[in-house]
């Protein structure tokens, strides 16, 4: 306890900026955009299957993207960089507001999606496993909490507000919050330190004592292990929470119903998150990998199978487990596995595959409803998925992490 509260005030200044970044990249995530699923349904007369396939079209243009900005990282300053993503995710919000035709929601999510989702949590976990190195873990998970307060209170703030308020200005709102987040990030890294000022022995190298480029870890195998365990959280927990009007219709809730239990959710996955940064710091990731998605297979299966409170709450905190452990323990992995030299080209083109995986969840579930397939028959088969994904991952553990390189 004592070395945690010397090393957040060592490091408070590091550690603040990361939380800013992910606590308003919130408003380009699924679950506060899902949020309006039933009032931009209506306001556009769309079906489940187009909903979801404006959302998959605008997602996966910001996912292509992704693969090329990311690398900017490398080169810029946070709270340069930093402030340039946040105007654009003022002018996608205000889009967004002003939105009348179809025609522009594809290219509004995009916005939405590449300056919320994509590069504002990029920046944010590519500047804590640059800046830390023995503590990396503690590190990403502290950063990691913005989302996670944005997750406990927007929803429910969104939920109530929207009885009094039109959504369209509920987005005007948030663009309000993003501008002010602004100048606090420029004030927040007055004293910032930057990747060019960074002596090359500064840099960690990953397996086989090598500085890996991206090019090399896209060639490599443990990479394209990693794809499904990387796709399945995105686009299954994307899936959850797009489809949370529709979950709380079938079950027979009120929607306010279910966005209640968000936070226990969002507690859960804090304190997943919180113990999963000291055990990385402890064990590495290699040892956590192969198990973090295990709690997955249990809670879609609740969400297939109960119809009580309890059998959704329950599935609820098993979710949370797996997504507070997974920001902090992918994030680590790649520093670990291929070094932090070129860690903004490498978590950039993993930034487009989880992007790319939030596209296909909505559209796939979408798609399946409007066939008749239901929810809860789908969230099955994410079970199997699942399963499947920790085997997997733990065979490529076994066969790469004897080759990666001390941690000290």
């Amino acid at each position: 306890m004592t070395d945690t509260i010397a090393f957040l005030r060592q490091n408070l200044r590091w550690l603040v900026p990361g939380m800013l970044l992910t606590f308003l990249s919130c408003f380009g995530q699924t679950f506060f955009i899902s949020l309006f699923a039933g009032e931009i349904r209506a306001a556009f007369d769309l079906s489940h299957s187009a909903w979801g396939n404006i959302y998959a079209a605008g997602t996966l243009a910001s996912a292509v993207l992704m693969v090329w900005a990311g690398v900017l990282t490398d080169h810029f300053r946070v709270r340069a960089l930093g402030a340039v993503v946040l105007a654009l995710l003022i002018a996608a919000c205000l889009a967004m507001a002003g939105a009348h035709a179809v025609w522009s929601l594809p290219f509004v999510i995009f916005a939405l999606r590449f300056a919320g989702q994509g590069m504002l949590s990029h920046i944010a976990v590519v500047a804590m496993a640059r800046w830390f190195v023995a503590t990396r873990g503690r590190a990403l998970a502290i950063a990691g909490l913005g989302f996670s307060f944005g997750e406990a209170i927007l929803p429910i703030a969104v939920v109530s507000v929207l009885s009094a308020e039109t959504w369209r200005s509920i987005w005007i709102i948030a663009a309000c919050i993003v501008f002010a987040g602004i100048p606090t990030l420029i004030w927040l890294l007055n004293q910032e330190r930057t990747p060019k000022s960074m002596a090359a022995s500064q840099h960690v190298a990953g397996m086989g004592g090598h500085h890996w480029t991206r090019r090399a870890t896209l060639s490599h195998g443990l990479f394209w292990v990693m794809v499904p365990a990387l796709i399945g959280p995105s686009a299954f927990n994307t899936a959850f929470f797009f489809q949370q009007v529709h979950f709380a219709e079938i079950k027979g809730w009120q929607h306010i119903e279910l966005v209640a239990f968000f936070p226990i959710f969002t507690l859960t996955g804090i304190v997943a998150m919180l113990v999963t940064g000291w055990a990385i710091d402890r064990f590495g990731t290699a040892k956590l990998l192969p198990w973090f998605q295990l709690p997955m297979v249990a809670s879609f299966l609740l969400f297939a199978t109960a119809n009580s409170v309890l059998g959704v709450f329950l599935g609820l905190i098993l979710m949370g487990l797996t997504a507070g452990a997974n920001g902090p323990l992918v994030s680590a992995f790649w520093a670990e596995f291929y070094g932090t030299r070129h860690i903004g080209a490498i978590k950039s083109a993993a930034a487009a595959v989880m992007v790319l995986g939030s596209a296909i969840g909505p559209a796939i579930t979408g798609t399946f409803i409007d066939f008749g397939i239901g929810l809860e028959q789908q969230y099955v088969g994410v079970a199997l998925y699942f399963l499947i994904v920790c085997a997997t991952v733990g065979a490529g553990m076994a066969r790469y992490a004897p080759t990666i390189a001390s941690r000290t």
